[in-house]
């Protein structure tokens, strides 16, 4: 999809202390030797606050620093793991707790792709014909166990705990969104779900969680060549697609922000066959923050902004990728120093 006229006002993000990977291994947390390959030399670990409570901690810093913004008609809240409360409305909190009016409020869930593809659903709503009007992005995440071991849970990836935001406007911001695109395979689906039935209540088939039993399900009956291939093929795709409807290429991508997987799963499935250099990427940061759930993309971003790394006539690239399978990629052009303080 391609856009004219909208914008990325601002950004806003809230991460907790890191956790040094040695300091893990001292508590037990982890392994070393099951965690270094990753490359990840720590995470952001909340103590006590909830993944919603961190969205509105960023998007509070998001909408002070997108002052002049028209009113917020839609607020989407992703995530990837639990909120916090059963059978509760989040993203109604996140709206009660920020904007405040009586908009729609909506959660979407669509795993680690989660925060690009709610940054395409408020981009169609807000140029649908509804005029002037700006929308509320956020994701928020805490990777904690009984449920969740952050450590072990996805091999491969290390999970990190924050809060992001994004404020898109359709009367101008730092950056403009040159395209967005999406790409699925629900055949991939069962990557998630393995062999195990329906439960009737969480966490009955395992507690915590162990991604890499549905994992390995899937893979022996579909083969692993053929699924590597068809993760390689989904994000090509949606690579290929948004830097031609960008007018782009990916080589002249000044920025790539990527998903803060371990360093195994970029290498194979962003540096390597898309010819990315790692020095163009935010690997460097997200090595230390950890894989944020749906809030890689607008924090790294964020992060770009925050080292003053953004400059006007750049073009920035975000990849997202989420288990369903879904491919989001995102084109934007910065025309303006974005504003964080």
């Amino acid at each position: 999809m391609r856009f004219d006229e909208l914008y990325l006002a601002s950004t806003g993000t809230w991460l907790p202390p890191r956790m040094e990977l040695a300091e893990a291994e001292r508590r037990g947390l982890c392994e070393r030797r099951a965690v270094w390959a990753t490359g990840v030399t720590s995470v952001c670990v909340s103590q006590s606050e909830s993944g919603p409570e961190m969205a509105v901690r960023a998007a509070r810093e998001a909408l002070a620093r997108a002052d002049a913004v028209p009113e917020v008609r839609l607020v989407l809240h992703a995530s990837t793991y639990f909120q916090g409360h059963d059978l509760w409305p989040v993203a109604s909190f996140v709206q009660r707790e920020t904007v405040g009016n009586r908009c729609p409020a909506f959660e979407v869930r669509q795993m680690s792709n989660g925060g690009l593809a709610a940054l395409e659903l408020a981009a169609g709503h807000l140029t649908a014909g509804r005029g002037h009007g700006s929308a509320l992005v956020t994701t928020g995440d805490r990777f904690a166990l009984p449920g969740y071991d952050r450590w072990r849970s996805d091999p491969g990836t290390v999970c990190g705990d924050g809060g992001t935001a994004a404020v898109l406007t359709t009367t101008g911001g730092f950056a403009r969104i040159r395209a967005v695109v999406t790409i699925a395979d629900h055949g991939m689906e069962r990557i998630a779900r393995g062999d195990d039935p329906f439960a009737d209540e969480p966490f009955a088939r395992r507690k915590p969680i162990d991604l890499s039993v549905t994992r390995a399900a899937y893979v022996r009956d579909a083969g692993l060549d053929s699924v590597l291939e068809r993760i390689d093929e989904g994000q090509r795709d949606a690579v290929r697609l948004a830097v031609e409807e960008a007018g782009a290429d990916l080589a002249g991508m000044d920025w790539i922000v990527l998903p803060n997987l371990g360093k195994g799963r970029l290498k194979a499935h962003f540096f390597d066959p898309l010819a990315i250099d790692p020095e163009r990427t935010t690997w460097s940061w997200g090595s230390g923050a950890g894989h944020l759930g749906a809030g890689d993309q607008f924090a790294g971003l964020d992060h770009l902004a925050a080292c003053d790394a953004l400059r006007p006539g750049q073009r920035v690239l975000l990849a997202g990728v989420g288990a369903g399978f879904t491919w989001s990629v995102v084109v934007l052009e910065i025309l303006e120093r974005p504003r964080v303080r």
